[in-house]
C-alpha cells in the first residue's frame, strides 16, 4: 500500500538514507530541511522538500498540514563528530547501529503500522573499552586515552561518565520478530570497518 511519509529531518544523517528507501518502495515522502540546501538535497532523493523549523511549534504544524502524511517519521537529529576519551574502567555497554540498517527497520515500522518500542540496534553491545579503541584504529585514529572520571565529570557531565562507565547495552529481539528486520551490519566492528575503512 502507497503511503504519504512524512519525515522530519529528510536531510539529517538518518533520513538521508531513509528517504530513498521509502522512495524506492513507491511511498509519497515529504521530507524537511533546515534550509534550502538541505531541501534540494531530499528533492535529489525524490521527496518533496520542505524548510521547516523543527523547534518552532507553527513551523512544524504548517508543514505536516500542507504535507496531510499518513504517518510521520522523527529524524531530526543532531549528530556532529566528536571525540571521546576512554573513561574510568571503560565498562559502560553501548549498542550500536549503522545507518542503512536504522533506515530499512524504519520503512519495515512505516509499513506495517508497528506501535510501541523497538530497540533498533545491532547484535553487539560492547563495553567502550572495546568499541572505542575498534572506532580510532578504523578511523586511523590513536588509540584512545584513558582519562579518569572524576577528571572528566566536570568537563562532559555525569551522563557522559554513566554511558562510558555503567551503561546498558539493549536487544534487537523484538524487532528481528515482529517486523521481519535483518540487518546487514550485525556488529559494529563491521560496521565501523567497512564506513570508516
Amino acid at each position: 500500500m502507497v503511503m504519504r511519509v512524512f519525515v522530519a529531518g529528510g536531510a539529517g544523517v538518518v533520513g538521508r538514507r531513509l528517504v530513498p528507501q521509502l522512495v524506492a518502495r513507491g511511498h509519497q515522502v515529504t521530507a524537511t530541511a533546515t534550509g534550502a540546501a538541505g531541501r534540494d538535497v531530499v528533492e535529489q532523493l525524490g521527496a518533496e522538500g520542505v524548510v521547516m523549523d523543527g523547534l518552532d511549534a507553527a513551523s512544524v504544524g504548517a508543514a505536516v498540514a500542507a504535507a496531510r502524511p499518513d504517518t510521520i517519521v522523527h529524524e531530526m537529529t543532531a549528530i556532529g563528530e566528536r571525540q571521546y576519551p576512554l573513561v574510568g574502567t571503560g565498562a559502560g555497554y553501548s549498542s550500536w547501529v549503522h545507518v542503512d540498517d536504522a533506515a530499512s527497520a524504519t520503512v519495515l515500522a512505516v509499513e506495517q503500522r508497528a506501535r510501541g518500542v523497538f530497540n533498533i540496534v545491532d547484535d553487539e553491545p560492547a563495553p567502550a573499552r572495546e568499541w572505542l579503541p575498534w572506532l580510532a584504529a578504523s578511523a586511523g585514529a590513536k588509540r584512545p586515552m584513558r582519562i579518569p572520571a572524576w577528571l572528566v565529570r566536570p568537563l562532559a557531565g555525569e551522563a557522559a561518565v554513566i554511558m562510558m562507565t555503567e551503561g546498558r547495552g539493549f536487544s534487537n529481539a523484538k524487532a528481528k520478530r515482529e517486523l521481519g528486520w535483518k540487518l546487514r551490519y550485525s556488529s559494529w566492528r563491521q560496521g565501523f570497518r567497512e564506513g570508516l575503512g
